[in-house]
Parts: structure tokens; sequence; C-alpha cells
């Protein structure tokens, strides 16, 4: 695990136990009908005549506090409704709506409000409706400041439209979506190697750079699920990995089934300059960064070789940079060269 990441306070591998813990819990309250459970980045539950529902839930980490020290709560719940919304698109499944769960020290109601109106312009994105939502108020327990927030996506998709592991064939090409910089992962490292001495560093625009810090830090998550929909819809992408904590090197992979791993190749993208700035402030080695970070790419989609350089044409229409950056091969994991 990215040895930066543990210094700021961040246990992956404690995390990854976490998860295979309630994985077996998972398993003994299920019903027929689900198809995947707690592992993937949706689960699957069949509803008959040939349709899935795909639902996730995810939150925005530290990414969050960043945005409460900088006093701009507008853009947060964007980044909310992507990490789900993308999740549930990585099964080829249409977002169709969306929850959200705001815990409050003190409920601020314009702060609330502020944060909802990001929830929407988000859902907005994603092409799915606000469905609901619960504003929880934790006098003593919170800081009258303090916030967490929380989303639930649920999509449906057809059995012909699944996208995922059980698609993949050797030498399908790996088309990486431009990300917009962090997305909302490696925040704790973030603000351990940027924020800890002196928080006003917001508001300065570091040298090489056109805005300031917040500006960079605080850029919202794309939501790539309209996309990603009308590619799986067209048998243009075989499954598709959202890039979100663990990096490239732990994301990738679970797109792909046992017995096949794929090559990426560095360099074979442009990496924002937001990372440079974070690796030297926090003296993350390439490995920490990667593991901890997208490194440009948000979202990998897994394509047949023939339809490569139309994915990118059609991702360039949709305003996304997207490059081909690898290939899926036999051998097990990614292998970055």
């Amino acid at each position: 695990m990215s040895g930066a990441y543990r210094k700021a306070g961040v246990d992956l591998d404690a995390a990854a136990r976490a998860v295979s813990l309630i994985r077996e819990l998972a398993r003994g309250a299920t019903r027929p009908e689900v198809v995947e459970g707690i592992g993937g980045f949706a689960g699957l539950f069949r509803t008959g005549e040939g349709r899935y529902l795909a639902a996730a839930t995810d939150g925005v980490g530290t990414k969050l506090d960043v945005s409460r020290m900088a006093g701009r709560l507008s853009t947060i719940g964007i980044d909310l409704v992507a990490m789900c919304a993308d999740d549930v698109a990585c099964t080829g499944a249409e977002p169709l709506f969306f929850l959200d769960y705001l815990a409050m020290g003190k409920v601020a109601p314009e702060d609330a409000a502020t944060i909802v109106e990001g929830i929407a312009e988000g859902c907005r994105r994603a092409g799915c409706a606000l469905l609901g939502g619960e504003t929880a108020e934790h006098p003593g327990v919170m800081g009258e400041d303090q916030l967490d927030l929380a989303g639930f996506c649920v999509g449906v998709v057809d059995e012909e439209g699944l996208i995922g592991a059980h698609r993949v064939r050797e030498g399908d090409a790996l088309v990486g979506l431009a990300s917009t910089g962090l997305h909302a992962n490696g925040y704790s490292l973030v603000r351990a190697s940027l924020l800890a001495e002196d928080p006003r560093v917001l508001d300065a625009v570091p040298e090489g750079f056109a805005r300031p810090l917040a500006d960079e830090l605080l850029e919202p998550t794309v939501i790539y699920a309209p996309l990603v929909v009308s590619l799986a819809r067209a048998g243009r992408v075989h499954a598709a990995a959202h890039v979100t904590g663990g990096g490239l090197p732990e994301n990738v992979p679970r797109a792909l089934p046992d017995g096949m791993g794929a090559e990426v190749e560095l360099g074979s993208w442009p990496v924002p300059p937001i990372f440079e700035l974070v690796q030297r402030a926090a003296d993350a080695s390439e490995d920490d960064m990667l593991a901890t970070f997208n490194m440009g790419v948000g979202m990998v989609l897994v394509v047949p070789p023939s339809e490569a350089e139309e994915v990118v044409e059609r991702a360039a229409d949709a305003n996304v940079q997207s490059f081909v950056v690898g290939r899926v091969g036999g051998g097990t994991g990614l292998s970055l060269r």
C-alpha cells in the first residue's frame, strides 16, 4: 500500500480487511435474485424479464473537509453523485435515481441547501432523479461546523447491455477517460501535505498554476455515466473500471476475469500538474501516487481493439478527452510499464 498515505493516517490494508469481513457477512443476507454482491463496482439484482437493477453507495472522503475549509460547498454534491453513478455505470446500467445522507454537527440550513444544490446538479449531469435524502444533526458527537456526506444510486440495465469481466477477451484495448484532477480520492494525503501548516494556502495560486489551489482541489469529478452507458448500449464496451481509491493498480483488475491481466503504458496520457504538486509536497514515490490517485485517468474502458478509435471519437463528442493506454493480456493483475 501507499507509504505516504499510511503516514497521512489512512490504512488501506485495514480497509481491505474490513471489506473481506463484510463480504462474508453479506453472504448471509441475500436473495436468489442477487447476481453480484459486495466487492464489485456495483451490486446487481435480477428483476425478471432479462433486467437488472444496479446499486452503489459511496461518499466523498475528506474532500468534504477541504470544501468546508475553503467555504465552498456548492460542488461537493457533484462529486458525491459521480462517485456513485459512475460505479453503477460500470455495469452498463443507466442511473435512475439517487438518495443522499447529510450529517451536520449543527444544521445550517443555507449550507445544507448549498450542498443539495450540488447534488441536484450532479443528478442532472448523470441523468438521474434526486429521489430523496436525510439530513441529520449530531450535537455533542460532531463539532458544530463538521459535516459528513454519503450517497446511494440505483440504475437499470437489460441483459444484452450488461458489461463486466464476463465479456472481456484477451487482446482487448484499454481506453482511459481523462480525469479533471484528483476527483474525490487521496485528500487525506493532500490535507497532510499541502494544508496542515496553513489552510490559507487554499487562496494562493501555486507557482506554475493559473488559479488558486482551492480551485484545483475542488474541481468537480467528471460524471462519465451517460457516455459509458451509451457506449455499452452500442456494444462498444466490454467492461469498465472506475478509478477511485487504490488508483489504477487496484481498480483495473476489478474489471477483468480470473486468469487475465492488463498492461498499462505509463506516459500514454498527460498527468495534470496538480498531481506533481501533491507528490512534491508529500515527498511521495511514483508507486505511492499510483496507489492513491487516478493520476489523470478517471475511468478505464475495456473495448474490442476494432472499437478503440471509435470510442475515443465518441468520448471527444461528449467533451471527454481519452487515450488508448494499454491492453488486456495473460497473467493476473495490472502491469505498469
